[in-house]
Order: C-alpha cells, then sequence, then structure tokens
C-alpha cells in the first residue's frame, strides 16, 4: 500500500526532513533533480530520440525552478545540449532558485529569458514552472509559455514535481497546464496526479525517493491510500476446513420486470467474489431466468402488493391497516435480511414508490452491513430521511449523477474535488462513500480516504456497477470491514477490468465478462 500527498501536507514533510531529521534543503534538491535528469536521459534512450542531445528547461522562479535549473546542470555534464529558460522575475527567486543560477552560470551554461523559448525540432522539454504548491489560475507570460510548449505535440515533456498548471491536490487544471510525457514527483504520490483531469496530463509517473522517511509523513498526515498488486493478499483466506457457511451468506435484493440482468450480475459477482451462499430477492418474472442463468443461487419473490404504498407520507402502521397484503410483503423482506450476514440492495429495482418503503424496512429491521446502490440510491435521494440508517452498517456506491441527486451538487463540483466530496457525505452520514469515476475515490466517516488506480475504458458498460455492488457484498459477509470491502473491491473490480480488457479488448468488454474475470 502507498500513500498520496497534498501540496500542503508534501510542504509540511519537506520542513521536518530539513528541520527536524537535519538534512540539508540543497541535498534534497541535488536528489531530485538527479532523478529528473536520470528519467530524461531514459527519454533520450527510446527509439524516437536516440539522436537527441538538446534539452530546454523551462523554469519558473520558486523551488521547482530550482529543480529544473539543477537537472539541465546535470544533463549538461553529461555532455548533452542544454538551454536554461527563465521565466518571471529572477530577482524574486527563492533562496534555493538564486543558487542554482549561481552554480548554473558559474559552469557556463546557457541561460536566457523564458520569452526567447523557440522550440525546435529534436528538443526535450524540462517543465520546471510550477509545483504543486500552485493554487492560482495560470496567466500572462507562464500561460503563454506553457501554450506554446503544447502546441508541439511533436515533443517529449519531462515534468519536474508536476506538471505545471495541475492543482497537486485536486487534479484540476488551473487555467492551463503542460501534456507531460513523463512526470517525476518526490517522495510521495501527489493526489492530483491520480485524479482527473491531471491523470490525463501526467502521463507516466515516477515515483523517486530523495530521502525522505516515513516518520515524517506519519507526523505531518496524508491524503489518501492507494492499494498494489501485494495488497490482494490481504483477502479472506479460505481454510481447508471451511464450508459454505464459512464464507458467509448474502442477500441481494434486486431487479424488476425487465430488469433481471442486474440482479444476476451482482450475484455471479458475489459468489466469483468468495460468498458461501447468495440469495436474490426479486419480483417473480425474474425467477425463471435467474435460476436459469445462475443455479447457484437461491431466488425467492418479492411480491410487490396491488396497491402500492403512497410516497405522500402514509405510515406503516396505518398501510398495513388499509391494505393487508403489505404484511406479507414485510415479513418477507424481513425474514431474508433476518437470513443473510450482508445485503446488497438497488441494482435494478426501478422507481416504483414501494421501493422507498423497501429501502425503508431493509435498513431498519438488519444490523448487517449493507451496500446501497443504483435505484437504492435514488430513493435515498427522494427520501433523505433514509440516511438516519447509515451509521456503522452501509455502503453507498453513487457515480457522479448519483452523487449530484444525493448531495444537491453539480457533477461539475463534485467532480472538482471528488476526494472532499466523498469525505464530507461520509462523515455527515456515517457511511462508507465510494464514488465512482475514471479515478474512484473511498471514504469513510472518519475522512480517511483511498484513491482507485486500477481499471480501464473497457469498463465504461452497462452492468459494471452491478458487478461492483456484488463484489463488495461478497468481501462483506467473508468478514472484511465496510472501509476495507469498499476499497478493495474496488481495486479488485478495476484489476478485473483490465484482465478482460486484455482478453476482449477494450471496446468488447461485456459486464459479464468482467465477472468472470474476478479470479485473485
Amino acid at each position: 500500500m502507498k500513500y498520496t500527498v497534498t501540496g500542503k501536507q508534501m510542504k509540511a514533510i519537506d520542513q521536518d526532513t530539513i528541520q527536524r531529521i537535519g538534512v540539508p534543503s540543497i541535498v534534497l534538491m541535488e536528489r531530485a533533480a538527479l532523478a529528473v535528469a536520470d528519467a530524461t536521459e531514459e527519454l533520450l534512450k527510446t527509439e524516437k530520440n536516440k539522436n537527441l542531445v538538446r534539452i530546454a528547461a523551462v523554469c519558473g522562479t520558486g523551488n521547482n525552478g530550482a529543480d529544473g535549473i539543477a537537472a539541465g546542470r546535470i544533463l549538461w555534464g553529461r555532455g548533452y545540449e542544454v538551454t536554461i529558460f527563465l521565466a518571471g522575475n529572477f530577482e524574486h527567486g527563492t533562496e534555493e532558485y538564486q543558487l542554482q543560477k549561481r552554480i548554473a552560470k558559474q559552469v557556463g551554461i546557457s541561460m536566457r529569458p523564458a520569452t526567447d523559448l523557440e522550440l525546435c525540432d529534436g528538443e526535450i522539454v524540462l517543465d520546471a514552472l510550477f509545483g504543486i504548491g500552485l493554487g492560482r489560475e495560470i496567466e500572462g507570460e507562464y500561460r503563454q509559455l506553457i501554450e506554446k510548449i503544447n502546441q508541439r505535440q511533436d515533443i517529449d515533456v519531462v515534468a519536474v514535481d508536476i506538471p505545471s498548471g495541475i492543482h497537486g491536490d485536486t487534479g484540476a487544471v488551473m487555467g492551463t497546464a503542460s501534456q507531460a510525457t513523463v512526470t517525476v514527483t518526490f517522495g510521495y504520490m501527489k493526489s492530483g496526479l491520480l485524479l482527473y483531469p491531471g491523470r490525463d496530463y501526467a502521463g507516466k509517473v515516477l515515483v523517486k525517493d530523495i530521502g525522505f522517511f516515513d516518520s515524517s509523513r506519519e507526523r505531518t498526515g496524508w491524503d489518501a491510500a492507494v492499494l498494489e498488486w501485494g495488497d490482494v493478499d490481504r483477502l479472506p483466506k479460505r481454510p481447508p476446513d471451511s464450508n459454505k457457511g464459512t464464507f458467509g451468506k448474502l442477500l441481494v435484493i434486486a431487479g424488476s420486470i425487465g430488469m433481471s440482468g442486474a440482479a444476476y450480475l451482482s450475484a455471479l459477482a458475489a459468489y466469483r467474489m468468495g460468498a458461501g451462499l447468495v440469495r436474490i430477492l426479486t419480483v417473480p418474472e425474474n425467477r425463471t431466468v435467474l435460476q436459469t442463468l445462475l443455479p447457484e443461487a437461491i431466488v425467492d419473490v418479492l411480491e410487490i402488493p396491488r396497491k402500492p404504498f403512497d410516497r405522500e407520507g402514509r405510515h406503516e402502521e396505518e398501510t398495513l391497516q388499509c391494505y393487508p397484503e403489505w404484511e406479507t410483503f414485510c415479513q418477507a423482506v424481513k425474514e431474508c435480511c433476518a437470513w443473510s450476514n450482508g445485503i446488497v440492495i438497488g441494482p435494478g429495482l426501478g422507481q416504483a414508490p414501494y421501493v422507498e418503503k423497501l429501502m425503508e424496512m431493509v435498513l431498519a429491521s438488519t444490523e448487517v452491513p449493507v451496500v446501497v446502490d443504483a435505484d437504492g440510491l435514488n430513493a435515498v435521494a427522494r427520501t433523505p430521511w433514509l440516511t438516519k440508517y447509515f451509521s456503522e452498517r452501509v455502503i453507498v456506491t453513487p457515480h457522479m449523477g448519483e452523487m449530484a441527486r444525493l448531495t444537491g451538487q453539480s457533477i461539475a463540483a463534485l467532480k472538482a474535488d471528488r476526494l472532499q466530496a466523498a469525505r464530507e457525505y461520509a462523515v455527515r452520514t456515517g457511511a462508507v462513500c465510494v464514488l465512482k469515476d475514471a479515478s474512484t475515490v473511498t471514504a469513510d466517516p472518519k475522512g480517511l480516504t483511498w484513491i482507485n488506480t486500477s481499471g480501464s475504458s473497457a469498463m465504461a458498460k452497462g452492468g459494471s456497477g452491478d458487478v461492483l455492488s456484488g463484489v463488495i457484498g461478497g468481501l462483506l459477509v467473508q468478514g472484511m470491514s465496510r472501509v476495507e470491502a469498499a476499497a478493495w473491491g474496488v481495486y479488485l473490480h478495476g484489476l478485473a477490468g483490465e484482465k478482460a480488457a486484455k482478453k476482449q479488448g477494450e471496446r468488447a468488454v461485456m459486464a459479464q465478462e468482467l465477472a468472470e474475470a474476478l479470479a485473485f
């Protein structure tokens, strides 16, 4: 497992390393510059660039610019033709910037104003204009420089710590941003390099150790956790003397007329993830097809009362008195809930008025973990008071549209800071929130967050979310905590998408094939 940090946290780590531990600032800077120089030299060895010798280091006046000057000097010392282009007011540079500029001058490296930058065929650009502390939109000379660099799509760009113009915390584009081929970031991954659109601008990201210590990160804090392949070892073990009851019983309440596929995909994924027993509660019309598609599952039917539940607010007692068939309906739901170790509710349920009543019964009548997905989330959006049942039991899995309905915020506002959006919802409601997107984030009620890095565009198909709900449900009933089941479930779901894409191609993957690829 690795960790990402914000710009503020990275600055605190840097200061703790310098002031408490005693590593001189210039030592860290030289190591950073060496890492950038090495990455640049690797690019120069590629077939595309193997005959190139010219490097343009485009540097701002902060410590990021100082890193760029130092990297340019190291490459110059290795025999490459290097020109350092200086942007901004030279006299207002940081102490480290002034030092690196003096060193470059002493050894005789060409330094010119950035306004002189004219890129030629056969150059590599070191982007060292802005680092992770950028908090304003880029304008003026800097904007012109970045746009000039971006116009040359045939030229490789090595970003120093982060592409200039990308917000280090959110991945937002601050007016404009450089498009990097490679980003060399120092110490720890920055959250903005994993969140879109920053992830798209960063190219290949190399996280380089330049002398920071985990003790500094532990003192200053971190922004999000990131799972890696080795973390798969933490999945629930399967002892040899086990039986189907050992691995939990999951209830999947899903499907409506014409929507049997959602129930099937969720249940199939739960079985693929290792759940011992899966029981599907659905409408009668789905029984035959589900028993045919997934004979391993227990299929119960949900007899919907002929007289619908009044969405305008009729109390349960009054409803049962007026419509006795509701009592049978409620008893069937409660019996299934009592059988289970965990519940998935929502995939393909539709938006009939009874769904809100069903949600209330499930949330109020059970103490096992509940994954609320799809139409279950839409019911919560229509009936926000249902969140009073969320504390310590519920995982919600909204995509951006569903999250907008749950929170009343626009999709654009949510995407502007995904981590904060997920955190705020989790802290406010007590649910673990899985905010699904190209960069899915998971947050728990304590404010801890996870950024997912697995997955591919092949997963952008109907039914993919149903598979995820089953994956998380399957992990829950095997004993994983809510946040672990959510974070690991998202990661494994993405790995399955990558595996299916390699087999079927990016365009051809179907949700069933995604579920079939859940072999870990």
